[in-house]
Parts: structure tokens; sequence; C-alpha cells
């Protein structure tokens, strides 16, 4: 009933395992890829026709993790998968950024990839064996697809690079002081497609040597691919690429010259009027059957790439005039906003980034319910690109997979700088607003949300930059590497490699690759080039921070305390009660959580102190010897009772109280009534003990040895 094709290596530590045949037979192609315990299910389909009038490549991936895969139930009303998480949204762009450039150029008919996490072993992260599933699916379903590809994840540890770390060593790299790295590398046999990472300032060398160390490791696995589709793949779909080579020179004598001078012009809504203008031109000097001619927006491309990159590499001319390492120019300017905690307006060019930082309690913590278990994040980063940014009248809606995947970016690049949350017990939220795009919005975000954090008060370790590089690559080898680039050099060039970091490393690196991969070579030019467009950026930042930020008024003060673990009861209370009080007596929120460290958070620091009070009463113990200011609340015939420690009470015996004999204790005592007590020790059954003749009662101070000999 079944034909199963099985193919197995041993990777790293774990056995990787490819299987076709059995499940989803009706798909073009479909594969379980399984590491450790950890599958991923893998179907593609593709239609056999293209729609009439389609003009782009309509792929879509989807990555789907199924809560069943780890032993859990959804949370929320409904108990079932809704929307996809921000780690479904981030994989599927991981997976769709290595595999969309290798379809054969002119293929427009539609592709679905979907990915589903089968089994969670809680070890190893099914989004890199969803990108060796998503490959092999491709490679034996027909589509033409010039793979296969296959993806690592690299950590670094003690100067070792290592392949597929565990996912709890990569949860969160700040807890985690050894581990300086997260990267995830996809690459074909020959060539590095795409690289994402987050990292605690490594060196450009130490980077690049991370990324051919991914490279070399997924060779096996793209020899396991190959020898599953050498036993199971369909027939190749049959697919000849369109011919409009004479359309392509009708475009071209329609109007390269008037496409020449619209690119020579260096404002950017100018430019793109006089590019349209060109198109529009264009299209007027054609004949009726080619102005219907599917391919005529592939033509129109195709000359405005051979106008922007003939220039570029032959002339060493740029669209805006700049040389090819040149940043434009930079405005910074923090302060921008008068009530909110920290902001920043970062210009650079015609790209603008308003970014706004806000400081919050343990409460505004985000808790994230994820198939390896359910955890908190105090460090939030939302990006937000609306039309106008770019001129135009469009919808608006919830954040799209660009604008999630554009935050995460910047997150990344952010988070190796900030404090420990023992030493800054904030929950920090950035809001990129981006007001103006030309190119690399994403690197504002990181440049202005650094100057709002520092804005905001928050002690970030170093200021972080972050530049996109591009590339121009020719078929005879010739290329050129751009610093800074513009949306069409991104647009119409062959590379989108974008690094953040410090004067001491790379923090965040993200590279995606338009052509079949690049070599190391450019990729060391790429790094360096950017090393240097970084230094210059964070200098011109520097300019905007001479003044030193102060907290904001507006911002919540937190004060942080530790209290034994087996005094966390007493803090709580029965039902929440003792802690409910304190909230309400000093009017300060406070938090605990299960290792014992309260965060005590107010605007009005008497608020926190009388809170922090009411908690070290609580927790505290009294000390032998020591001095304290009580109440009497009883008093019996042997003595008086005297709350002195918050809610702690002892005895002072009728012989303590004064240094004469008394008929009764309330003979000098009523209950009310404040005292000073010194605690002197605790009896055989633990009650306690005190005494008030040896502390004169009117200064709480203990009366000398000699004072109480005169007494007597």
């Amino acid at each position: 009933m079944f034909n199963i094709v099985k193919k197995e290596i041993q990777w790293g530590e774990e056995t990787l395992t490819l299987e076709t045949g059995k499940v989803a037979r009706q798909a073009d192609g479909s594969v379980i890829a399984t590491l450790g315990e950890t599958s991923v299910m893998a179907n593609v389909t593709f239609a056999k026709k293209q729609k009439e009038g389609q003009d782009f490549f309509p792929l879509t991936v989807h990555y789907q993790e199924k809560y069943y895969a780890a032993g859990k139930i959804p949370g929320g009303f409904f108990k079932r998968e809704a929307r996809p998480t921000e780690k479904e949204t981030l994989t599927a762009r991981l997976i769709d950024r290595p595999i969309r450039p290798l379809f054969v150029p002119g293929f427009k008919n539609e592709v679905l990839v979907m990915c589903t996490v089968l089994s969670h072993d809680l070890v190893n992260d099914p989004d890199i064996v969803a990108m060796i599933a998503a490959s092999a699916a491709l490679t034996i379903s027909g589509a033409p697809f010039m793979g296969p590809i296959a993806g690592a994840r690299v950590g670094f540890v003690d100067g070792e690079y290592i392949l597929n770390p565990e996912v709890d060593d990569m949860q969160d790299l700040r807890l985690n002081p050894e581990q300086r790295l997260d990267l995830v590398v996809a690459g074909t046999k020959d060539a590095v497609m795409m690289v994402e990472s987050e990292a605690y300032e490594l060196t450009e060398e130490e980077m690049l040597g991370a990324v051919t160390f991914a490279h070399e490791q997924i060779q096996p696995v793209i020899d396991l691919i190959i020898d599953l589709a050498e036993d199971a793949a369909k027939e190749p779909f049959d697919f000849q690429a369109p011919d409009y080579s004479d359309l392509y020179d009708a475009v071209k004598a329609a109007g390269e010259a008037q496409m020449r001078d619209a690119y020579a012009i260096l404002d950017k809504q100018e430019r793109t009027t006089a590019v349209a203008a060109a198109k529009a031109a264009i299209i007027e000097g054609l004949s009726e059957e080619q102005q219907a001619d599917g391919n005529l927006g592939s033509a129109l491309k195709k000359l405005e790439s051979t106008v922007l990159r003939g220039t570029v590499v032959k002339e060493g001319k740029r669209i805006d005039g700049r040389a090819l390492d040149q940043v434009r120019a930079i405005e910074a300017e923090t302060k921008v906003m008068p009530r909110t905690h920290g902001s920043a307006l970062f210009t650079r060019g015609e790209t603008q980034g308003l970014v706004v930082t806000t400081l919050g309690t343990g409460d505004d913590e985000q808790f994230i319910d994820a198939l390896h278990g359910n955890f908190k994040s105090n460090f939030l980063l939302h990006y937000n690109f609306p039309p106008y940014s770019v001129g135009e009248a469009g919808r608006v809606g919830p954040p799209g997979r660009r604008e999630i995947g554009h935050g995460k970016l910047a997150w990344r690049a952010l988070q190796a700088v900030l404090p420990a949350p023992t030493d800054f017990p904030y929950t920090v939220r950035v809001v990129s607003e981006i007001t103006e795009s030309n190119g690399s919005s994403s690197m504002a975000s990181v440049c202005g949300g650094s100057l709002s954090m520092m804005d905001a008060g928050v002690p970030l370790k170093a200021a972080v930059a972050g530049v996109a590089m591009g590339l121009v690559l020719e078929e005879d080898g010739s290329y050129a590497v751009l610093t800074d680039i513009l949306g069409d050099e991104d647009h119409l060039g062959d590379m989108d490699f974008k690094v953040a970091g410090t004067e001491a490393g790379i923090t965040s690196l993200q590279m995606d690759i338009k052509v079949a991969g690049i070599t190391p070579e450019i990729m060391e030019k790429a790094l360096a080039q950017a090393k240097e467009g970084r230094l210059h950026i964070l200098g011109e930042m520097n300019k905007a921070l001479s003044e030193t930020s102060e907290f904001s008024v507006h911002a919540p003060r937190i004060e942080t305390m530790t209290v034994p673990t087996d005094k966390i009861r007493e803090v709580i209370g029965s039902g929440g009660k003792v802690i409910r009080e304190i909230v309400e007596v000093s009017g300060a929120k406070v938090d605990i959580n299960d290792d014992g460290v309260i965060k005590i958070a107010s605007p009005d620091g008497a608020s926190i102190q009388k809170a922090y009070d009411m908690i070290h009463a609580i927790v505290a113990e009294p000390e032998e010897g020591a001095i304290y200011k009580g109440k009497v609340v009883k008093i019996v015939d042997f003595g008086a009772f005297v709350n002195f420690f918050g809610k702690r009470d002892g005895l002072v015996h009728v012989s303590q109280i004064e240094n004469r004999r008394l008929n009764h204790p309330s003979d000098v005592l009523k209950e009310g009534q404040e005292v000073f007590v010194k605690l002197l020790g605790f009896d055989d059954r633990g009650k306690v003990r005190l005494a008030m003749k040896m502390v004169d009662q009117e200064n709480g101070e203990e009366i000398k040895k000699e004072e109480t000999s005169d007494a007597e």
C-alpha cells in the first residue's frame, strides 16, 4: 500500500531521518524529517498552470506548531491553535528566504509549502528540522527548484562553535553568559543563501568563522536529501522559462535613455515619479501585442536593474551620487517627546524612525506560551511601517510578517547590551514608528532604539548601530559592495546584508541573497565595509548623547529585595491576604517570584520604603541583644506582652519592667503604650524574653551597667 523511502545519517549528536511515501501522498512532495525525537512534516503543492496575467512569483510558506507535539493543550478559551505566534511567523520567513531565489527564473505558478511540527523533544528546535523537511519536499516534488538547501544552528562557547545547541541553551542568551551566539545559516552545496543571528559582540572574524562552520556542517544533510531524491523524486515539471528577449529589446529601445535620466534624480519622490513616467512612456511606445504580453513587467524590471547596476559596477556611481562605502547624512536627537520615558528621532537620508521607550514593572512582562514551556520576556520591541512612510495610501491592519520580522531583527541587535534583570528590574518596551523609508528602516530602528533607551535611563552596556549592505554581482564575476543601501538598491540588487553592533563587535547579522549564494571573499569584504559604516554611525549617534540622560520622572521606580524562599508563603499570606494589605497600605506595586526576588514599584519613594519596611518586618528575624520600639498589647499578673517586631510579640516579665519591685505591671504600664524593649533571648520553648529596665524609655538607648548599679 505504501512505497516508503527512508534515509538517515548521524548529524552531530543526533540521528537525522528523512521519510516519504507514507503520509500526505496527494501532495506533490511530502517529507517527515526527524532529528532526535523532534519531527516536522513538510508538504509541497504547486499549480501546474500559471494564472493569466500573473506578474510575480506567488510562493507561500507556512510553519505551524501543534501543541500536541509537546504533549500540551493550548491555553485560552477556545483551546485551539489560533493565529500564528511570533515564533511561527519568524520560522516561516526563515524558510521562505533561502528557497525563494532558487526557483527557476520566470516560474510564476502558485506554490504552497506547509510545515507542521508533529513531535518536539524539547531539545532540538523544530525550525531547523522544518527547513530541512521543506527543502527535501521541494526537491522530490518535481517543482523547478534549483536546490536542495539545508540549514543549521550554531552556538559559540569558549571559542568553540557548537552545532545545533539545545533549546534551553538558546532560550535567553542574557541568562546564559557562556553562550555568545545564536546563528542560523541556510545554503546550497556551493554557497550560503541566508544568515540570521543574535550575538554578544563577536568580531567580524568570529562571525565569518561561524558562517563557514555552518556551511560545512550542512553538507552531509544536502547529500542526504539528494540520496532521498534519487529514490523518491517525481518527474521534473515541464517548465520552460519564457523567452522575452525580443520584448526586452523593444522596451529598451523605447525608453532606456528616459529611464537613465529618471534614475539620475537624487530625490526619492521625484525619482519615483520620473520612473513611473518613463514606464508609462515605454508602454505607450509598444505595440498592442507587446503591451498585452504577460512578461512586460519582467522586461521593465530588467531594464531598471540594468540601468542601476551598470552605473554602480562600471562607474562606481550610485543613484544618489554617493561613493560605494558612504553613509547617508545622519541627524539624531533625543528627548523629542515630553511625557514619554525615553524618545529619539533618528534620520538617515530619507529613512526616519521615531522610537519611544516605556519602562514598566513585572506586571508588564510578556507571557509566552511556547511548545517547550511557558516563560516571560521583559524586553519588547515593536516595529510599525505605515503606508505614509513611503508616500502611499494603503491598507492599515495588524502587524504583518514583514513588521514582525523587522522588529525581531532590531530586538536581536539590542538585547545583547541590556543590563541583567537583577541589575535593572524593569520591563522595557521599545516601539519604532517608521515615519519615512527609503531603505534599511530596521537598522534605523536599531539606532533609534539604542538612543531612546539611553534617553529613558536604561543602563545599556554600549550604544548599538546598524547598517544595511548591498551587492551588485555581474555575470563576469565583477561586483560592488554598497554601504547603507537605498530602497531601489535593495529591490534591484543581489543582496540585503544587515549588520548591527557596538564598537566592540557584532550583535546581530542578517543576510538574504537573491542569486545563487556569495563567496567568502565577498562576505568578508561586506563585513569589513559594514564595520566602517557602523563605527561612523555610532560617532554620529554619540553627538545626540552628549548630555547625561536622567531617569524620567514619569517612569515607575523599582527597588528589589530578596527573601528566603521559605518566607515567600508568609509574604503572600493565605489567599494573597498579606501581600494585598502591603499594596493597599503602601500604595506600591509588589511582585514576588519563586526565587524570593521581590520587586517594589512606585513613582513615590515613600511608598516603596513603606512596602519595604512591611516586608522586612515579616521576613526578618529579631536579633538577640537588640533594642526595639514596641507597643503593649496585653497586661497579665506576671508581666506584659509587647508587640515589638512586625507581628511578633514577646513577654516582659514583671521583674524586667523597672529596677524596683512592682505589685502589678499595671502600676506603670497600660495597653497601647509605646515602650522600648531589649531582646534577651528565647526560652526553652522558643518564647521571646524581653526587658525594659535596662533601656532608657525616653530615647531608647541602653542604660550602662554603672547607671543601673547606682540606681539599685
